[in-house]
């Protein structure tokens, strides 16, 4: 009894492990979308494939990624956290271990093709049911991860823990060019696949160990009563009357949360500036082509550098908020002071082009301080569902947004293809480069402003 007394007093720091097991999750997730664009040009030629063929296997991503997002949010509310985040990543990482088997499995889809007159390889239909899995699977894990740090942090954390657990996408971003390629080269491109799909499964292992709700790992005396009341030190706010916990337990439709406008400003928030980060990643390498003759090794230092920035601002942009909740500014307030400064950081992408003629870093740098302002932007976008809506909700409201951020990267990346190929023919890329360099600058800007009209002031919801 002695002791439960002085574990009650002090303060422990156990939500901080639950926000390692996201980055984690996190890094994990983004390793996998990534392992197939590496292994491109060796599956390419492996298989005869045409651009065309890719970009179709790439789309499925991209769409099934996009859709998933609206039900992942609402698959985590209702089956709850702890089932919801695992049942995402064992069908993300069983995605993943398909695509080594792809080819045979693909062989019977493309029969089954045929009958209706798709005449589709086999091994591009193998490698699309397996982009179809991994994007079904990976859409559940930012509705996940957005509804466990609202469950486990107070409101003027969130968006530290959000940029913490975010920046795993640029570790994976930076780990994927630096294993896969190895993997494939020593042990066959097909254990590059199954390694990354396993790494999944050993997650989930400490997901079930250490991750329960703050009650349950308070009861099994985990964690002291200084640190419950900590996270919950702003329940005033959320709605705990009798009418609240009805409402918890009542399903909400999709269309009623349509009704708010702060449901709008974060659609506009994602719509507008997701498209971006997906431009950089799947446009960059082309990028440093065009303009350097760049290719295989020779853009993974350039590529590792700008990624290893984008996590300076991932945590660096969860952090800033909270230096102007110091000074007695309201959290809505203060996360929207920190998120206007923000989107400032994206114009030095202007000077992108200009300075491409001297040096190679120049645009490397410049871009990258644009891609870690993304990631500040991003850890603080996020928090404004937690901010905003009751917990029962927060992974619909993102999945939602996530969705149009979703279809913002299949615009982006169809626009920017088309002026590509639209300038290259004149013997112009550059201009392509240009229109596409601008809205890149200027999206967040455009995107805070709409957003400040939709929601001037901080309201919270009540459903």
């Amino acid at each position: 009894m002695e002791q439960n007394k002085i574990i009650d007093q002090k303060m422990t720091y156990y939500r901080w492990n639950i926000c390692m097991l996201l980055f984690f999750a996190t890094t994990i997730n983004y390793i996998d979308r990534q392992v197939l664009s590496l292994l491109q040009p060796l599956l390419a030629e492996k298989f005869g494939w045409s651009y065309t063929d890719y970009a179709n296997i790439t789309a499925v991503f991209q769409f099934c990624y996009a859709i998933s997002l609206l039900f992942a949010g609402r698959f985590v509310d209702w089956l709850g956290t702890k089932i919801g985040y695992a049942s995402a990543l064992i069908v993300w990482s069983i995605g993943a271990v398909i695509h080594a088997f792809a080819n045979s499995i693909g062989s019977v889809f493309s029969i089954i093709l045929s009958t209706i007159g798709l005449l589709i390889p086999s091994s591009v239909a193998g490698f699309m049911f397996a982009r179809f899995v991994l994007g079904v699977g990976e859409a559940g894990n930012f509705p996940a991860a957005i509804k466990t740090t609202a469950e486990w942090f107070p409101r003027k954390e969130r968006s530290l823990a959000t940029g913490i657990f975010n920046s795993g996408a640029n570790v994976g971003a930076i780990v994927a060019p630096l294993s896969v390629p190895l993997i494939a080269k020593y042990l066959g491109w097909e254990y590059s696949f199954i390694t990354v799909g396993l790494i999944g499964f050993l997650w989930l292992i400490f997901w079930k160990y250490y991750y329960d709700s703050p009650k349950k790992i308070l009861e099994a005396n985990k964690m002291s009563n200084a640190e419950y009341n900590y996270i919950h030190s702003d329940v005033k706010n959320e709605f705990i009357s009798d009418i609240s916990k009805i409402n918890e337990k009542k399903k909400i439709k999709w269309f009623y949360l349509l009704r708010y406008k702060q449901t709008w400003s974060f659609i506009v928030g994602k719509f507008l500036t997701d498209g971006v980060w997906w431009f950089f990643l799947f446009w960059l390498p082309s990028f440093l082509k065009s303009y350097y003759g760049m290719t295989g090794v020779q853009i993974m230092l350039p590529l590792a550098v700008l990624y290893s920035m984008t996590m300076i601002g991932s945590i660096g942009g969860g952090w800033f908020p909270t230096f102007f909740i110091k000074k007695d500014i309201d959290i809505y307030s203060a996360r929207m002071i920190a998120m206007v400064i923000i989107a400032l950081f994206p114009l030095t992408i202007l000077l992108a082009q200009p300075l491409s003629k001297i040096n190679y870093w120049y645009p490397i740098l410049l871009i990258g301080v644009g891609a870690s302002a993304h990631q500040a932007w991003s850890a603080n976008l996020f928090t404004t569902v937690s901010d905003m809506f009751p917990k029962n909700v927060v992974a619909s409201v993102t999945g939602i947004g996530g969705m149009a951020g979703g279809f913002s990267g299949v615009i982006v990346s169809k626009i920017g293809g088309w002026l590509f190929d639209y300038y290259s023919a004149l013997g112009r890329i550059d201009i392509g480069y240009s229109i596409m360099f601008v809205f890149c600058a200027t999206a967040y800007l455009l995107a805070w402003c709409i957003m400040k009209i939709l929601v001037p002031k901080f309201k919270q919801i009540k459903l």
